[in-house]
């Protein structure tokens, strides 16, 4: 059982974020940080008869949420509303971002560091310049939760698919083939976290044709692009925001898959007490740097010669990708994922490059200054 800090516990992702982790049973300590709320929320959970202790810290207390923590996520900032574009929440969420990195770099500088803020794919390097700053970036540490989308292609997969069989079989109401919860064998995303960067692959040659049958292939990589708008838009009668909930669900599911990871190192090490024999585990993808791992420069390639892109002024340096956790640190990327997609999703994959270029640049750019907000 280990310590999580959630920064920014008060906020819309946040409130239900910690309510899940209450649940996890793998975290003996949930260390609730905001500016303002945290110690409310925290006396709220405390009263959950599960066994993670709560404790709510103000902004004067940040270096005593941080102690300790061997995993740190991050919601804080503002969320999108009706008008506001990625850009809009970059200049406003940078430097929420960059000081809360700093404090995790001076407090718990090992800890893994997840990053739920938006826009993700201009944020994370955002953190990894900072931490670089302060002498103790580790790339296997950073990483930028994309798993909201994944949950969505999931689930728009399911009803296309369970639309279609109703069809088939005369519509019988209530009729579901596929279960939403079991997708994840059928459906992968990669790519970054916004709009034409996310990539969905269909794994299932049979799915994909059915979808282009019915014309709805289209629709669904669209869906799965830009859900985050159809929520916004949702939500615009009341101007209360973007995914909260689904969000929150997302970002517990990603949380819960590097404690087990953690979780598997110490029963393995309890068994034989030899940690070079902790063992590893493959997951879904995150948004990572790709510099910084084992064969992150032979993936920067591989992404590169996939989409054809020859300009060596593209780096490709981050990318969600599944990768191999050991310790809860990514070790490497499984790249396998790239072995059998189709010419459209190639052509996807080129797009999402060539947006996250410019994406990560603005990040870069912000912490060295020469972004002007």
């Amino acid at each position: 059982m280990v310590k999580v800090a959630v920064l920014g516990a008060s906020g819309g992702v946040g409130q239900p974020l910690s309510l899940l982790l209450k649940l996890n049973t793998m975290i003996s300590e949930l260390a609730l940080y905001d500016i303002k709320l945290a110690e409310g929320v925290a006396t709220d959970l405390s009263h959950i008869n599960t066994n993670a202790d709560c404790v709510g810290y103000s902004t004067d207390d940040i270096g005593q949420a941080l102690k300790g923590a061997a995993v740190v996520v991050i919601p804080a900032g503002v969320p999108r509303r009706p008008g506001i574009t990625r850009d809009d929440l970059f200049k406003l969420n940078a430097g929420i971002v960059k000081n809360l990195v700093s404090n995790v770099a001076k407090h718990c500088p090992n800890a893994r560091l997840l990053i739920i803020s938006n826009p993700v794919n201009s944020l994370i390097p955002v953190a990894v310049e900072t931490l670089k700053r302060c002498g103790v970036f580790q790339a296997g540490n950073v990483m930028g939760v994309t798993t909201l989308d994944l949950v969505r292609a999931e689930t728009f997969l399911a009803e296309y698919l369970n639309t279609h069989e109703a069809k088939e079989i005369g519509g019988i109401a209530g009729e579901r083939t596929y279960d939403k919860s079991k997708m994840y064998k059928y459906v992968g995303v990669i790519g970054g976290h916004s709009g034409e960067t996310i990539v969905p692959l269909v794994f299932n040659h049979m799915m994909t044709r059915t979808l282009e049958k019915t014309n709805k292939y289209d629709e669904f990589i669209n869906r799965v692009q830009y859900g985050g708008d159809e929520v916004v838009k949702a939500k615009a009668k009341d101007g209360s925001g973007s995914a909260t909930l689904s969000m929150a669900l997302a970002g517990s599911k990603f949380v819960n898959e590097v404690l087990q990871s953690v979780h598997r190192r110490d029963e393995h090490r309890k068994r034989v007490n030899r940690t070079s024999d902790r063992k590893n585990v493959t997951i879904s993808s995150t948004y990572v740097y790709l510099p910084g791992l084992s064969n992150g420069k032979e993936v920067q390639e591989k992404l590169k010669n996939l989409a054809g892109i020859r300009d060596a002024s593209v780096r490709c340096e981050y990318f969600a990708l599944p990768v191999v956790l050991e310790d809860g640190r990514v070790t490497r990327v499984d790249k396998s994922i790239l072995d059998s997609i189709s010419p459209k999703e190639k052509e996807m994959v080129k797009i999402a490059i060539q947006e996250l270029e410019k994406n990560v640049n603005k990040g870069k750019d912000f912490v060295s200054g020469q972004t002007k907000l």
